[in-house]
């Protein structure tokens, strides 16, 4: 069995296009989308592209799903009532544009997911951490603070995303694989995810990211330009994200 595992496509649908397409060439049997589909740009659009796929796809919940859920469902979260009105704002714009039958979709994902991948063992997917979808750490998390969180999975393996940057990991014993984000990258530009089976493959897709900042900025997404400039053109690099998630990583 090979697995596609993309992350973090944060409604990018021409970063998400641009992978899809490598993804079409390598023959998968299954694609695990890891969370985060949403706040972004295009929200209707790449969840569309997604349940149009002729792979089968499954679906786990990221801390960015999960806050447009409860806005749909008209519940204030402890982050929506303190986080600045920057990150609320796409939050609450995402919400507006989705219908009722998104709603039940995004309710429908699970926190984690289990799959036996040949070559590779028991592979746990999940969000930020298995305990939940907002955890932060990166390689340079020491392993002593990592220990309590990825003891006694029964897992092989964990596949996991939220802070955007790929990385390689022995912990306890567990190999942590991060995938990487498909449409809100820390680093060079492209589009970042990983391919399973029967060994790790971590990938990067170029795409035309000119043509992917002029679809970006013609649409009604709030802060449009801020997203075609920061997240597609010039993406902040590893170092300044490593140096700041240190000031708030599990530790």
């Amino acid at each position: 069995m090979r697995i596609a595992s993309i992350y973090d496509i944060h409604a990018n649908l021409p970063a998400l296009e641009a992978v899809l397409e490598d993804i079409r060439r390598v023959e998968v049997d299954r694609i695990v989308v890891g969370g985060d589909v949403l706040p972004g740009p295009m929200p209707r659009k790449t969840i569309a592209r997604l349940l149009d796929l002729d792979v089968p796809v499954q679906f786990i919940h990221g801390n960015g799903d999960r806050e447009v859920l409860a806005q749909m469902e008209g519940k204030e979260t402890d982050w929506f009532r303190t986080a600045p009105e920057q990150w609320r704002e796409p939050v609450r714009w995402a919400a507006q544009q989705l219908h009722s039958e998104d709603k039940q979709l995004l309710a429908s994902w699970p926190d984690s997911l289990r799959i036996q991948i040949d070559g590779l063992g028991e592979v746990l997917f999940c969000h930020a951490t298995p305990r939940n979808d907002t955890e932060i750490f990166t390689r340079l998390t020491p392993e002593d603070c990592l220990l309590p969180v990825f003891d006694e999975l029964g897992a092989q393996i964990v596949v996991c995303g939220h802070t955007h940057m790929q990385f390689d990991r022995v912990v306890g014993g567990v190999r942590i694989l991060n995938a990487g984000s498909v449409g809100m990258p820390f680093g060079e530009p492209g589009a970042y995810w990983l391919l399973l089976g029967p060994d790790v493959q971590f990938l990067r897709t170029p795409y035309d990211l000119e043509n992917a900042a002029a679809s970006i900025r013609s649409t009604k997404y709030l802060q449009a330009e801020d997203f075609a400039v920061r997240n597609v053109l010039h993406p902040p690099s590893e170092k300044e994200m490593l140096e700041a998630f240190g000031r708030v990583a599990l530790g």
